[in-house]
């Protein structure tokens, strides 16, 4: 090491320098590692500056690393959970024995008790906002803008969960999207399809176009048990939250878990700017989810097509199982030729019930005129055979919705065959069925 370290060695504010690109520490002073309860460097061989400290097990979603240049001093502020206090960093790019590191200095700012003067020396509340966004808009998908956006927001107020609910097409609560801190339990899985009336006294403040500022939740036990029981299940004592819009209609909330009391109005003032920001990223999530599907969707079924069905394939993993089950259907030219396409539409669509009957769970797709296919991720052998066994009852059903479709099923153990060569011996098996009809029936094949 350089001695130029020494010099920050005796300092009593944090310094440390991490590996540009693989975030691996190289240097902490002993600020840093009494600051952070380390003993030595020794401690830190082959950790991370986000595991130090952040306490994330992977890179921070808003790491400011890309924000430095090499020269040339960068500062900000943040909110630090594990030391529980405001600190202002000057980070820099700095060569350190040939590796390209990132080199901060981290200066505290305040005490837990002083958070509300040292806000006031910060610099404004839009610039602050202003930064966080940046870091979100950097990220051209949706769902990554907002996971970025939560991250920055629960660190920079100093809460435990940051989250998002919204409302689904049965009218209750699903939490989308969630960011915890260290140690912290995550909840989003315990949240979803919440009946109406937990959340409905909060709906009708949004409604009034109030917000939601709980800093003790005693405060709402009698007032609102049913939303006390539930927060009080996930260890809240103190929340913030406001409304998301979309077309001056309230289709869900966001906010914080658990910020400092002190910080309280300063919450409440953030989450509402960034509201917008976030209300209008959910929509442009939902548009860029709708021209995919228009893209990989077939309009005349609501199967998928061959660009939906190349996405279910590469999604696979070679050790998982996997059934195939190849469908065409017999005596399309001729209801079209007959009866005209309108008829011929009507025996595709009857043909593609029958199988989301069969198959409701599973990759279903339309891949040709007249071929439909089902893609069984993890299905038995045993269970394929029923499903299949299911199709050929609902298809030999005679009824005026009768529907003559050839069934080829093939299944692969994982690891043991690919999907297309699977693929192939369900259409091969599919095509013998086909021809075994033609040959009993004596029809006309080409007729």
């Amino acid at each position: 090491m350089n001695n130029i370290w020494e010099f920050f060695d005796d300092i009593k504010e944090i310094a440390y320098a991490s590996d540009f690109e693989s975030h691996e520490i190289v240097y902490m002073n002993r600020a840093a590692m009494e600051r952070y309860g380390i003993p030595s460097m020794d401690a830190v061989r082959g950790k991370h500056c986000y595991e130090i400290f952040s306490g994330n097990s992977s890179p921070c979603a808003i790491c400011s690393g890309r924000e430095l240049t090499e020269g040339k001093f960068t500062e900000w502020r943040y909110f630090n959970p594990l030391l529980g206090k405001y600190v202002l960093v000057l980070g820099t790019i700095t060569e350190i024995d040939g590796r390209r590191c990132r080199f901060e200095v981290t200066i505290i700012v305040g005490k837990e008790d002083e958070i509300h003067n040292t806000l006031d020396e910060y610099e404004d509340l839009e610039s602050l906002v202003n930064n966080g966004i940046k870091f979100a808009m950097s990220e051209p998908v949706p769902d990554k803008s907002i996971e970025i956006m939560l991250e920055f927001l629960g660190k920079a107020l100093g809460g435990e969960r940051a989250y998002i609910f919204e409302k689904n097409p049965l009218g209750n609560d699903d939490n989308t999207y969630e960011w915890t801190a260290a140690g912290v339990t995550s909840e989003k899985d315990n949240l979803q399809d919440l009946p109406p009336e937990v959340c409905a006294n909060w709906y009708k403040n949004f409604g009034r176009n109030k917000n939601i500022v709980i800093e003790d939740l005693e405060e709402i036990r009698y007032s609102d048990p049913l939303q006390y029981e539930n927060l009080k299940r996930q260890n809240i004592h103190s929340i913030v939250v406001v409304p998301l819009f979309n077309d001056n209609k309230v289709t869900g909330f966001y906010g914080i878990d658990n910020p400092p009391k002190q910080h309280m109005n300063y919450a409440l003032n953030m989450l509402q700017i960034v509201g917008y920001f976030i209300s209008s990223t959910i929509k442009r999530r939902d548009m860029m989810n709708e021209l995919r599907d228009m893209s990989h969707t077939d309009r005349l079924t609501g199967l998928g097509n061959r660009y939906a069905m190349d996405d279910y394939i590469s999604g696979v993993a070679e050790t998982e199982n996997i059934g195939v089950v190849y469908c065409d259907i017999t005596g399309l030219k001729r209801a079209n030729d007959t009866y005209g396409h309108k008829k011929g539409d009507e025996l595709i669509c009857r043909a593609a019930y029958m199988l989301k009957a069969a198959f409701r769970e599973y990759g279903l797709f339309r891949v040709g005129g007249d071929e439909l296919l089902a893609l069984c991720r993890n299905i038995p052998e045993s269970e394929l055979d029923e499903r299949v066994e299911q199709l050929r009852n609902m298809l030999g059903a005679q009824t005026e919705n009768a529907v003559v479709m050839a069934v080829g099923a093939a299944w692969g153990k994982g690891g043991d065959k690919s999907i297309q060569s699977l693929m192939q011996s369900a259409e091969r098996l599919m095509y013998e069925e086909k021809s075994e009809y033609y040959r009993r029936s004596g029809i006309d094949r080409r007729k």
